[in-house]
């Protein structure tokens, strides 16, 4: 008695049906005498298709669920780099802000009084002044939580801080204390507030 045969093609395994059973052509040209066998290798090829979906989820950036965010400090970081200036010189300082994928901050200015700007804030020392923080140039994007697009910072944003030394300065390294204050958002929600504390490595000559 002859079997009737029908082939059909999944995303990763290629199968026949023979009366109702499948059969993996994994195996070979030659079909499987033994029912079981052909039973053991079509799970065995779903469950391939099942972990591959399974890890698509784990390819895309983390929610804020799975990172557990609770505050801005979570998902922002602050990098200030270090500088060398001369006594009566100036220079800049660059401080770096990196957010986490799937996250932004406000851009300074922000784009409604209410929101909470990007703000750098720099401490006083002796012999040293710091300028008003120049601010990079920010992407508008719109998100589920606000009627029209918004200014703000994704990825590595860089905030540039003039710095000037008395002719009487102090020479040799001291730190120069910063503060910034941000506030995180995602496509959904924005989180509570937080003030990054640093300090930027200064050396005057």
């Amino acid at each position: 008695m002859k079997l009737r045969r029908q082939s059909y093609k999944t995303s990763h395994c290629s199968q026949r049906v023979i009366r109702g059973l499948l059969l993996p052509a994994c195996y070979g040209k030659r079909l499987c005498t033994i029912a079981i066998f052909a039973v053991l290798a079509f799970a065995g090829c779903n469950k391939t298709l099942s972990t591959t979906t399974n890890q698509l989820p784990s390819q895309a950036w983390a929610s804020p669920v799975a990172l557990n965010v609770r505050s801005s400090a979570d998902v922002v970081r602050v990098t200030p780099g270090g500088v060398s200036i001369s006594a009566g010189g100036s220079t800049d300082a660059t401080v770096a802000i990196s957010i986490s994928p799937g996250y932004h901050v406000n851009a300074n200015p922000a784009t409604f009084s209410y929101l909470i700007a990007t703000e750098l804030t720099p401490q006083k020392i002796e012999g040293v002044t710091a300028g008003k923080p120049v601010y990079p140039a920010f992407e508008k994007k719109k998100f589920q939580f606000a009627d029209a697009a918004l200014a703000v910072y994704e990825g590595e944003a860089h905030i540039k801080l003039p710095l000037r030394a008395a002719s009487n300065a102090a020479k040799g390294m001291r730190p120069l204390p910063i503060s910034l204050r941000v506030q995180a958002c995602d496509n959904e929600k924005c989180y509570p507030p937080a003030n990054l504390n640093s300090y930027i490595k200064m050396e005057v000559k």
